[in-house]
């Protein structure tokens, strides 16, 4: 569901640069620490993950249809010696660790694919096919958007805290999520009573492989990185009557338009200048003849904001535009437009402050002050897993992952063929450098926030 943009090519330049310069900038306080700690990532995706993705990326599974996927990463985080529980809100899995006192801190991973048929040229190309179950039709599926990184690296991450036990202590929750992609599966799990069958977090972090970013370089801002999402459906009833005699009846056609020029002025009348926020009306459905007024139109919409006080000013005003034209064309009370809210829908992600200054200050010391940077979201892409971390509050960090070969950027700024973007057919992830930095950043991550017990 994501939308991670790819940037100009101004940007490569710089971004080559931060990546080929960033291994001489690592602090020589933790330099021993993350050089092992490198070196026993590589080793390990070398030995095992490697192999892992492979078999992720060829056997993709649409959302909530996980079951194969789900079982395979609960087998490997179980050898690894956590405490695993599967099928929570469906396909679901928590993978527990305790290791003594302290903060209960969640690693997120979602595990779906999309029906997308691959077209990326790969040796090891997805040609699954499964059963979609809102179309009924038999689709391709394909890791599009990169999500065969984030449950290898997870695995990995499982694989180096389990190893490490004297280095930290608390409790290590990793969660394997259902249909991000439907923006349903984050909500599926808490539905399912995730903390009060698991404890609630202390802190909580995820991550995505960004194809706008070169392999390997991490990218973390306050704020809001993606923003929330809501869809919502307009039924605007009406009389129907003949074409030639419109007195005779109420236009729900003439009523739409007159709604989707009116919510226009949702972001540019009544958000601050400064506020982001989106309204558009994707789709308008209503009538079936020419000379026939319908007695019935749709429109469908899709609203993204940056924070909760924008999404309640855009809802809300949603709902009373449409609510009172329907009023001023005439209709009754019964008959007034009806706004219907559907479950693809979620909060934005926003980043909590103080955590992001604190883990980019480890990462900078850890993997180089140049491999990490700060650079803001352009596009308007949206995450469901701020339902792990709204209602409770829980401080977050969801940072990138840099996920595109170095050459590929090389040729691209070079004038080659552009890097495909996500939910591309063509979308393609250079897999070593996503997956061991995905690894190593949270294994750092996680080692700041649970300190070994004094």
């Amino acid at each position: 569901m994501k939308n991670l943009s790819i940037p100009s090519l101004g940007f490569l330049s710089a971004a080559l640069f931060l990546v080929v310069g960033a291994a001489a900038n690592s602090s020589p306080s933790n330099a021993l620490s993350s050089e092992e700690l490198a070196r026993s990532v590589t080793e390990d995706y070398n030995d095992r993950l490697g192999a892992l993705f492979t078999h992720f990326h060829r056997n993709p599974e649409l959302s909530f249809m996980e079951t194969k996927t789900a079982k395979k990463l609960a087998n490997e985080l179980r050898n690894s010696g956590f405490n695993v529980t599967e099928k929570v809100g469906g396909t679901g899995v928590v993978a527990l660790l305790e290791n003594g006192d302290g903060p209960l801190v969640m690693m997120r991973a979602d595990m779906d694919g999309l029906p997308v048929e691959e077209k990326s040229g790969l040796d090891y190309a997805s040609t699954a096919t499964q059963t979609d179950p809102i179309t009924g039709n038999q689709v391709p599926v394909m890791h599009a958007c990169g999500h065969d990184v984030h449950i290898t690296s997870l695995i990995g991450t499982a694989r180096q805290m389990a190893a490490r036990r004297d280095n930290w202590s608390g409790t290590l929750m990793l969660i394997g999520q259902p249909a991000e992609e439907r923006i349903r599966g984050a909500k599926a799990m808490m539905d399912d009573n995730l903390w009060e069958r698991f404890g609630q977090p202390d802190y909580a972090l995820a991550f995505h492989v960004g194809a706008g970013l070169p392999a390997g370089l991490i990218n973390v801002q306050e704020g809001s990185p993606f923003a929330g999402s809501d869809s919502l459906d307009i039924i605007i009833h009406g009389v129907g009557a003949h074409g030639a005699s419109p007195h005779a009846g109420k236009d729900p056609i003439v009523l739409g338009s007159q709604i989707v020029v009116a919510l226009q002025t949702l972001v540019s009348r009544e958000l601050a200048p400064r506020e982001p926020g989106v309204v558009t009306v994707g789709s308008f459905h209503g009538g079936t003849k020419h000379n026939i007024i319908s007695d019935r139109a749709v429109l469908q919409l899709t609203v993204r904001n940056t924070n909760l006080d924008t999404r309640d000013l855009l809802l809300k005003g949603i709902k009373r535009i449409a609510e009172n034209l329907g009023r001023a064309a005439g209709l009754p009370e019964d008959k007034l437009p009806e706004v219907i809210y559907s479950k693809s829908s979620t909060p934005p992600t926003i980043n909590n402050a103080p955590l992001v200054r604190r883990l980019k200050a480890v990462w900078q010391a850890g993997l180089g002050e140049r491999e990490v940077v700060s650079i803001s979201s352009k596009g308007m892409g949206a995450e469901d897993f701020p339902y792990f971390t709204t209602e409770p509050a829980i401080p977050s960090v969801y940072f990138t992952v840099g996920g595109t070969s170095v050459e590929d950027y090389r040729a691209a700024a070079a004038g080659g063929a552009p890097i495909a973007s996500h939910h591309s057919p063509l979308f393609r992830i250079d897999p070593q450098p996503s997956v061991t930095r995905g690894v190593q950043a949270t294994v750092l991550a996680l080692m700041d926030l649970m300190p070994p017990a004094p």
